[in-house]
């Protein structure tokens, strides 16, 4: 959930919204709603802010804005007050026009792993859900709920901590948020920053007080090749087409040659984007509209084929047992003839 700046009188309190004037310093109550709102679907928590009888929201010019951050993160930071921080500096914002000054602190939805974010030591006592306008505390029910999903985490979540956010490769973010924009122009992930993006994703995780790191996933997914087999020593990309009257092949790339990034994201489009070029497209326009068909049936089952050979050499990488994934030029697509496999 994004705030917009410049319409915060249009805003009432509710199921993701909660102001505070936090005159007298933190209110006890702010980390009643931090939990409520990382245990739930997120929101905005507003130091600086009056609500009126009306549900009006009105900022005002709230001092000392540095010491109340400052106190914020320690706060935040100390497991006798909450267990865990979810928070990174991008989540705190400081609004001031000359005339108001207040602060904005978005919480986002605790990962599963993270729950149940709790005041105090005790999750029993101190952790709460967000239901309408207010913070309730959570029955024992939910509690262990939350405990026990903690255990089911898939190995493509598991947070590598001995690797930096360093690993993962920024140009292979920025196309694929290119990508994911071009599908979904209106998703609320679009206007986030890389890391915050990454950590919707499942591509990054935080632990350890807030510290992010990239998930098996992500690694995988984004990461620079010389940095993945760190990881996953077995780890090999080898693309090749052979012609069947040549002994050798006639094109080839690796993951390993140091000219691109060698992860699986871009080893994805690149071996697509070769055989795409060889794919007879038939003449034929959109109805209604002045633009022509360009993906055919036999686009979507080579993205298909590829995207589940990928998926299973990712899972033999993660326990050892495969070497290479390779793209020869002997195989064929049994349901359409193509000369490509995987």
């Amino acid at each position: 959930m994004e705030f917009d700046l410049n319409n915060a009188e249009q805003y009432r309190e509710g199921n993701r919204i909660e102001a505070k004037s936090a005159r007298g310093g933190l209110p006890h109550s702010l980390w009643e709603t931090y939990s409520s709102f990382a245990n739930t679907n997120g929101g905005i928590i507003l130091l600086g802010v009056n609500e009126l009888k009306d549900g009006t929201l009105i900022p005002f010019y709230l001092k000392d804005t540095d010491k109340l951050i400052f106190e914020f993160w320690n706060n935040i930071n100390n497991s006798q007050v909450v267990n865990i921080n979810i928070l990174t500096d991008d989540n705190i914002q400081v609004v001031d026009d000359g005339q108001f000054r207040f602060v904005v602190i978005a919480v986002p939805r605790a990962d599963r792993r993270s729950k149940p974010v709790y005041t105090g030591q005790d999750p029993f006592k101190g952790t709460f859900r967000r239901n309408g306008q207010g913070d309730y505390h959570c029955k024992k029910e939910e509690i262990l709920a939350m405990f026990r999903d903690q255990a089911d985490v898939p190995q493509d979540m598991t947070a590598l901590e001995k690797i930096s956010l360093n690993a993962i490769n920024r140009e292979t973010v920025s196309m694929y948020r290119r990508r994911f924009e071009l599908v979904r122009p209106e998703h609320v992930w679009v206007n986030l920053t890389d890391d915050e993006f990454l950590l919707r994703l499942g591509a990054v995780d935080a632990v350890n007080e807030g510290e992010r790191h990239p998930t098996a996933a992500g690694l995988l997914m984004f990461g620079d090749e010389y940095q993945i087999v760190r990881e996953f020593p077995n780890y090999f990309l080898d693309y090749r087409e052979i012609e069947p009257w040549q002994e050798r092949w006639v094109h080839r790339f690796v993951s390993n040659s140091g000219e691109w990034s060698g992860n699986l994201y871009d080893f994805f489009y690149r071996t697509y984007n070769r055989i795409a070029q060889i794919i007879e497209v038939p003449f034929k326009l959109v109805p209604g509209e002045p633009e022509r068909i360009e993906d055919t049936p036999v686009h979507k089952a080579i993205r298909e084929v590829l995207a589940n050979t990928l998926i299973k050499c990712r899972l033999l990488w993660q326990t050892g047992a495969c070497r290479h994934s390779r793209a020869t030029r002997h195989f064929s697509i049994q349901s359409g003839g193509f000369p490509y496999s995987y």
